[in-house]
């Protein structure tokens, strides 16, 4: 009896470790794959946003697919997160050492990057200004040719990096340190 008791144990085991592999593999296979952007802070120590890469596939991104003026959810799939193990500086706006969720609002000429206090969202609920941690204005420019897949990332600059979000010929970008 205890032997059938510890073969029924292992075979579970086996099992919820192999339905684990085949989620993880299943989001490799999204057509919005996951994807990090990591700025290295020294010292062990980084700042990681999380967030779906979708795919441009020939369609007008920004002002068709993606309306101005209305919140973004900053990728696809599950919201995009931004945890940082300091407190930092974003575009002016003070943000501690912790976990939040990143919206941003599109237009033509600037847009807005929210960080919302709010975590654990999936897709495109928006928790309100209520939850916003702060909102910043990001530069908006045009870049030399066009970016297929949907890019978050940092960029190296004199007092500490820019965050960069790319797709289409958009590049929005704002001033990020730590503080």
């Amino acid at each position: 009896m205890k032997k059938m008791l510890v073969t029924g144990g292992a075979l579970s085991l086996m099992l919820v470790f192999a339905l684990l592999v085949a989620a993880q593999q299943d989001k490799a296979k999204r057509p919005s794959p996951p994807a990090q952007a990591r700025w290295d802070l020294g010292g062990g120590k980084s700042v990681t946003i999380d967030y779906s890469s979708p795919r441009a596939k020939g369609r007008k991104i920004y002002g068709e697919l993606i309306p101005f003026g209305q919140v973004w959810r900053t990728g696809a799939n599950e919201a995009t997160t931004l945890v940082t193990p300091v407190d930092l500086t974003i575009g002016g706006g003070t943000v501690p050492a912790g976990s939040y969720t990143i919206f941003t609002i599109p237009n033509k000429d600037k847009w807005t990057l929210i960080i919302s206090k709010k975590t654990g969202e999936w897709g495109t609920d928006y928790p309100g200004p209520s939850n916003d941690l702060a909102r910043v204005d990001t530069k908006v420019s045009t870049l030399p040719a066009a970016v297929e897949n949907f890019t978050i990332s940092f960029e190296k600059a004199a007092n500490g990096a820019n965050l960069n979000i790319d797709w289409e010929t958009t590049r929005a970008s704002v001033a990020i340190a730590k503080k």
